[in-house]
């Protein structure tokens, strides 16, 4: 299976300490990989490297086969990398609908996007003019990932999507992400909890003081290994 993004041998550093000890992973057009691990592991940074927010020490980041390493963001945007941070990253202060207005500079229009929007999550056409500070939190997530989705990217990272959010509306989430990843799009999650991502993921990878410790298939055992991997997983 071909990788449509992929880090080879990433190193990484927050002020002169390596937090990223030559990580290896791949992921490819319709497939989801879940990077789990506990609280400090590196998770987000390697995430922020796929989206050109934190500068390689060494190693390549790949997009589509092309060396894409010491990109900036906007290059990696127009390319068709989409990051979802964690804390979801909408404007509290305006509507739904002036939310997804802002998107518009994909060169949809307003009409396109809503409509995907709304289709893909119908609770955001009910709360369409409400503030987006004054949505849940799984429905701020949702508009989250309906702002991302109208770029129309083909690489998807995401950040901690279950973050605050009870498990309901963690499992509806994470269907919504395995549906994405059926239309063809390659979703790298970062997750802390891997109970939340395992059941829709088809590779996984454990990062644990900054190094892939483990990878595989979800159903190869290594959900019975992550405990071992590391304490604090919830599985």
């Amino acid at each position: 299976m071909n990788a449509l993004l992929e880090l080879r041998d990433v190193r990484a550093a927050h002020e002169n300490i390596t937090v990223l000890h030559g990580v290896d992973l791949a992921v490819a057009a319709g497939q989801v990989v879940a990077l789990l691990g506990p609280n400090g592991a590196g998770k987000t940074t390697a995430l922020r490297v796929a989206a050109g927010l934190h500068p390689l020490q060494s190693g390549r980041l790949l997009l589509g086969g092309r060396d894409m390493s010491g990109a900036i963001p906007a290059e990696l945007a127009r390319a068709g990398v989409c990051l979802i941070p964690e804390g979801r990253g909408v404007f509290p202060n305006l509507s739904v609908r002036d939310n997804l207005l802002m998107m518009t500079f994909t060169g949809r229009s307003r009409a396109e996007i809503e409509e995907r929007a709304f289709t893909r999550f119908p609770v955001l056409a009910r709360r369409s003019g409400q503030a987006a500070g004054t949505l849940s939190g799984g429905e701020q997530q949702m508009l989250a990932l309906a702002r991302g989705l109208a770029t129309d990217p083909a690489v998807l990272l995401l950040d901690e999507l279950s973050m605050g959010l009870a498990p309901l509306v963690v499992t509806a989430l994470y269907e919504q992400v395995a549906e994405i990843a059926r239309q063809g799009v390659a979703v790298l999650v970062v997750e802390q909890f891997a109970a939340a991502v395992l059941g829709i993921a088809d590779h996984a990878a454990v990062l644990v003081r900054g190094r892939v410790e483990r990878q595989g298939s979800p159903d190869s055992g290594l959900r019975d290994e992550l405990s071992a991997l590391y304490l604090g997983s919830s599985v």
